[in-house]
Formats: C-alpha cells, structure tokens, sequence
C-alpha cells in the first residue's frame, strides 16, 4: 500500500481484534469477510509486520497487534464521537446521545426517563450503553455518564444527584418457607446471592457485612439485574436498591440494621458539549428523573 491506510483498514483491525475472527468481523460491519481479509493484509504491508496468527480459537493477535490495539481503538471511538456530533445543528435538540450507565441503573431506572425524554425531543436518538466499567468520557466513548463513583477526571461537568440505598432482601414466599433470619451470623443458613467476580468496589462494599464471602452463596452471577430477577423469582436472599424493592409488594427487606449502604449518583459530561442543545436536554432530564428515585444528601 502506498501512503497512509484508509480509515477503513483501522475499523477492520479493530474490529478483527475484537471479534477475534474475520468472519466476525465481517458480521459486525456488515462487509464480506475477503474485504476484512485485504484490510488487514494492507495494514501489516503498511506497518511491516503480521498482526495475526492463526489458531484452534481463530485469529490470535500478535505482540505488535496488542501495542496498536488502543490506538486503533481511539480511532473508532473518535470516529464515532465524530457521527454523532455531527448529527442535528448544534443548538437543536435533535440527533444522537450517546448515555453510559451500570446495568442496575439502565434496566431499572433509566427506561421511564429515556422515554418521557423522547416524547418531549422525538427528534433526538439514544444510544445506552450500559456496562459496570467506567467509561472515559475525556475519549467520547459516551457523551453523557451515569456514575456511581465521583469522577476524577479534569474537564468534566458532574453533577451528585444523591444517593440509592443497598440492603438485603427476599421474597416473602422464601421467608415464610425458610423463616426470617434474627441477625448477620444468621445468614449462612440461607440460600445467599451475590457475586461472581468480585471487584475493587465489591470488596469496599462487603466490609460492611464481615462474615459474608463468595464460597456462601448458593447463586452467583455479576448482572444486578439478573441477582433482581432472582431475589423477585423467590431464589434466596440477596442485596438490591431499596427504591426498586419497594416497587414490588412481595419483597421484604430483611435485616436493615445490618445492610444499609448509600450508593451515590453522578451524571457527568464532558464540559464541551455544554454548548450542544441535546446534551444539555438530556443531562438536565437524567438529572429530573433520578433525583425522584435518588434520596437527598445532606
């Protein structure tokens, strides 16, 4: 290949590092898989070097595939930052947001809002990404966040909404089966669900109610709204946000005294799309909508 590669070939590679196939690849792009193959030959070409090898698993990326990996991959965020902002005129409230939020949050708070905000912008599309990392929003891999941490990054405007509460609870066919447990050291009777993978903020948050690990629960599963469905289904006892329990008159909070932990609220976006119409829209209805569902800190 002469000159620098075409936007094109990076979109491939990224998107074969992902996949780890080129028939992957081909699937996510909508392209045909001897079109991703030319991509990744002109870019091993241009670079001088192989970027793949073949294995029983697929594609495997070499040593100097892994060194261009986020590179790649800040072209594709770039670019698709760049769709949608280039999507409506700056001061309309129309085009693409792109809003990042944990699984709790996406699936049992944020529906209700997305679509009183839609009825009110009908010209304005949503892209949720929903995901329990933190993404960066300094690389508009989203434009607007929902946090449960306080944001650390300069150029940012956050805002604290205020705080969800966690503690445990059960369904009430559970307890009247296997009874209400009188206290913590109780628990270890109980068909428990909690966590698969346990993360930096698991483990903060499990300080609050020692005695308590990964080996005692009977369900483990890393989707809070899969350990929901399970609490609600009769499964065992398990920790959600009160605000969501109560919404469900079978569901019993247990043992309050033991569990009651604040999970704060953020919703952050970058400081340059202040200017944009539809950011502004959708960053002050987030913040309408979960300050009815968030208590009020100090």
């Amino acid at each position: 290949m002469n000159g620098e590669p075409s936007w094109d070939v990076y979109r491939s590679f990224a998107a074969v590092l992902r996949e780890g196939s080129l028939s992957g690849a081909a699937r996510v792009l909508g392209m045909t898989q001897p079109s991703i193959a030319r991509h990744i030959s002109a870019l091993e070409d241009a670079i001088g070097g192989e970027l793949f090898v073949r294995s029983q698993r697929g594609l495997s990326p070499t040593d100097r595939a892994l060194v261009l990996e986020p590179h790649a991959e800040a072209l594709v965020t770039a670019a698709a930052a760049l769709r949608r902002t280039g999507t409506g005129q700056v001061d309309a409230i129309e085009g693409n947001v792109r809003v990042s939020a944990s699984q709790a949050v996406g699936v049992m708070h944020l529906p209700p809002i997305l679509a009183r905000l839609r009825r009110a912008h009908p010209a304005l599309a949503i892209e949720l990404a929903l995901s329990d990392k933190v993404d960066d929003l300094l690389q508009r891999r989203a434009d607007i966040a929902v946090r449960m941490v306080e944001p650390t990054q300069q150029a940012l405007v956050a805002r604290r909404i205020g705080a969800v509460r966690l503690g445990f609870h059960a369904h009430r066919d559970y307890l009247a089966l296997r009874g209400i447990p009188a206290s913590a050291a109780e628990l270890k009777h109980h068909d428990l669900i909690g966590f698969d993978t346990e993360t930096a903020y698991i483990r903060a948050s499990m300080r609050h109610v020692p005695g308590i690990d990964r080996a005692m629960f009977a369900l483990r599963v890393d989707n809070d709204a899969a350990q929901f469905a399970a609490i609600q289904a009769g499964f065992g006892i398990g920790i959600c946000q009160t605000v969501v329990a109560r919404r469900d008159p079978a569901l019993v909070r247990i043992l309050p005294d033991a569990l009651d932990l604040p999970l704060p609220i953020w919703i952050v976006m970058h400081e340059d799309l202040r200017r944009g119409g539809r950011y502004r829209a959708a960053f002050d209805a987030l913040a309408a909508g979960l300050s009815a569902v968030t208590e009020r800190e100090g």
